[in-house]
C-alpha cells in the first residue's frame, strides 16, 4: 500500500512526468483537485474510485484535514492511491502537510513532482525566469498566507532589495498592497509586471503592466505574476499559435478522437469532444479469401474489424490473403491495411466511393468476385457498381457505428454555442450530432465537413458548411480548420515601424 503525491503540472495535460503517467494508469484510487487537467483522468483504468476534493472561491469540496484522512483512510487499505494535485506538490500545494499525515499514520508515501506554474507559466507566457544581463536569480513567494497564522512571513521590503524575478502565486487579490510595498522597498515604479492567467492552457492570456499600473490592469485570478526585468521580453510562442484560444468540437467516435483532439491541442486549440458516434465490431466469419480476386475496404474501422475480429480470438492472419488484391478508400485507410503489414494495390485519387469504382479495373473473368468489408449501414454505390461492372459482390459487415452518450457538460455549453467550430468525419457523425444536440445553436458556429457527402449529409440536415477539406483526410480537415481560424499574428517590427 503506497500513497503518491503526483503533480500534475499547470494545466497543459503534456506536461505530466513519465512517473505520473504510469502511477495513474495502475491507480486503485484517485484524489484529486480541480487543478488538475480533467483530460489526465482518462489514464486511468476502468472501475477506478475517483474522489473529487477540489477548492473554488467560495466552495470547498473537502477541507485539509478532510483530505488528509481520506489519504490515510485509502492509504490503509492495501490499494495504489495517487493524490493529484496541480502543479508540484511540494510548491504552496499543502503536500507538505498531507506527507506529514501519512508518515504519522504509519503510511507509505511517494512525492513525484510536477512542473509549478511559476515556471512553466511564465514560460508559456514568453517569459524566461532567469535571462543573461537581466536577472540572475529568481524568488517564488505566495502573495496569500494562511489568515490563521495571525502573522506574516513575507518581508517584502527585502524581496525589493533582493532584486532578481520575483513570481507571486496566489497575488491577485492582494496585488496593489503589493505593489505599493515593493516600490516602498525600492523597486522602481517601472519594473515591468506580467500575470499569465490560465498557464500553459489554451484559455491562457498575458496582461503586462508595471508596479505603478498593475493595481488597475484588471487582473483575474488564477494568475502567476512575474516581476522584474524579464517581465519586460514578450518571446511569445504558446499564445502565436495558429488555433490558439479556439475551441473546437471534436464528434469522432471516443475510439478515434486522441490523434484528431492531440494534433488540434498542439495548435493551440481547446477540444470539446462530442462523441456522436461508438464503433462497435461485429464478431464475423470471414470466408475463404482465396475465392475472391479483390478485398475492398471503405474505412479504417473496417480494417481493423476484419483483422481483429476476423478469426477470433486470434484474429486474421495476414497470409491469408496471398493472392488476392486490396483496393481501400482513402490514405487513413490505407495506413490502417499497412500497420497489418499489407499494402494497398488500389487508391483513388479522391477519396469517396465513387472515385474508387472509377478506378476499378474490369473482371479479369466472368464470375470473378469481391469481398467487401464495410459498416452494417453504408451507402450502395460499391455493391451496386460493382455489380453492375460484372463482379460478383459479398457485402461483409464487420463493425456497426451507434450513437454515444455525450458528456452533458460538453453538450450543454455546444448548445450554448461555446464554440469557433466543429469537425464532421463522416455523415453519421453529423446525423447524431443533430440529434443529440437540440436544440442548435443560432447562428451555428463553423461547420467544417471532411469531404462531399458528409457536407451533403449536413446541408440536408439544414447546416451550413462553412470549410470542406480538400482531401478526404484528418490532415486535410485540420489544414481547413487552420485556413479559417488562424490567429492573426502581430506585426513583426519592420511591420510596425511601417
Amino acid at each position: 500500500m503506497t500513497v503518491y503525491l503526483v503533480g500534475a503540472g499547470p494545466g497543459d495535460p503534456g506536461l505530466l512526468t513519465v512517473r505520473g503517467a504510469e502511477l495513474l494508469a495502475a491507480a486503485d484510487c484517485v484524489v484529486y483537485d480541480r487543478l488538475a487537467a480533467a483530460s489526465l483522468l482518462e489514464l486511468v483504468p476502468p472501475g477506478t474510485e475517483l474522489i473529487s476534493v477540489g477548492k473554488a472561491p467560495g466552495r470547498v469540496e473537502m477541507d485539509q484535514e478532510q483530505i488528509n484522512a481520506t489519504l490515510v483512510d485509502r492509504g490503509a487499505g492495501g490499494r495504489t492511491v495517487v493524490r493529484l494535485k496541480g502543479g508540484d506538490p511540494f510548491v504552496f500545494g499543502r503536500g507538505g502537510e498531507e506527507a506529514e499525515a501519512l508518515a504519522a499514520a504509519g503510511i507509505p508515501f511517494e512525492v513525484v513532482p510536477g512542473i509549478t506554474s511559476a515556471i512553466a507559466a511564465a514560460a508559456y507566457g514568453g517569459i524566461p525566469v532567469t535571462h543573461r544581463g537581466l536577472s540572475t536569480h529568481v524568488t517564488i513567494v505566495t502573495g496569500h498566507e494562511d489568515p490563521a497564522k495571525g502573522r506574516t512571513d513575507v518581508d517584502w521590503g527585502a524581496l525589493a532589495r533582493a532584486g532578481g524575478t520575483l513570481v507571486i502565486l496566489m497575488g491577485v487579490g492582494h496585488i496593489a498592497e503589493i505593489a505599493r510595498l515593493l516600490i516602498e522597498g525600492g523597486r522602481p515604479a517601472d519594473t515591468p509586471v506580467a500575470a499569465i492567467r490560465y498557464g500553459t492552457r489554451p484559455e491562457q492570456t498575458t496582461v503586462r503592466a508595471t508596479l505603478a499600473t498593475v493595481a488597475d490592469a484588471g487582473l483575474r485570478s488564477p494568475s502567476a505574476i512575474v516581476v522584474g526585468a524579464v517581465a519586460g521580453l514578450d518571446l511569445a510562442w504558446f499564445e502565436s499559435r495558429p488555433l490558439f484560444g479556439r475551441r473546437i468540437v471534436v464528434t469522432r467516435a471516443r475510439e478515434q478522437v486522441s490523434g484528431l483532439r492531440s494534433r488540434l491541442e498542439q495548435l493551440g486549440a481547446a477540444v470539446i469532444e462530442l462523441p456522436s458516434i461508438s464503433v462497435e465490431p461485429l464478431e464475423v466469419a470471414v470466408p475463404p479469401l482465396g475465392q475472391y480476386e479483390w478485398l475492398v475496404f471503405t474505412s479504417a474501422n473496417g480494417v481493423d474489424a476484419f483483422f481483429d475480429r476476423g478469426l477470433e480470438p486470434k484474429g486474421l492472419d495476414a497470409r491469408a490473403l496471398a493472392g488476392v488484391r486490396i483496393a481501400v478508400i482513402g490514405p487513413g485507410t490505407s495506413a490502417a491495411l499497412a500497420r497489418r503489414g499489407l499494402r494497398a494495390d488500389l487508391v483513388p485519387e479522391r477519396f469517396v466511393a465513387e472515385a474508387l469504382l472509377a478506378a476499378f479495373p474490369a473482371p479479369d473473368r466472368a464470375g470473378a468476385r469481391v469481398l467487401l468489408a464495410r459498416a452494417l449501414a453504408a451507402r450502395d454505390v460499391l455493391p451496386d457498381g460493382l455489380t453492375a461492372r460484372g463482379f460478383l459482390v459479398d457485402v461483409l459487415p464487420v463493425y456497426r457505428t451507434a450513437s454515444a452518450t455525450p458528456d452533458p457538460a460538453n453538450l450543454a455549453a455546444v448548445e450554448a454555442g461555446e464554440f469557433d467550430a466543429v469537425t464532421f468525419t463522416s455523415s453519421s457523425t453529423v446525423t447524431n450530432f443533430c440529434a443529440a444536440v437540440s436544440p442548435l445553436p443560432d447562428p451555428m458556429p463553423l461547420v467544417v465537413s471532411i469531404g462531399p457527402v458528409t457536407s451533403a449529409t449536413a446541408v440536408e440536415r439544414r447546416l451550413t458548411v462553412g470549410v470542406e477539406a480538400a482531401e478526404h483526410t484528418i490532415d486535410s480537415v485540420i489544414d481547413a480548420l487552420v485556413a479559417a481560424l488562424s490567429v492573426p499574428q502581430a506585426p513583426g517590427p519592420a511591420d510596425a515601424a511601417g
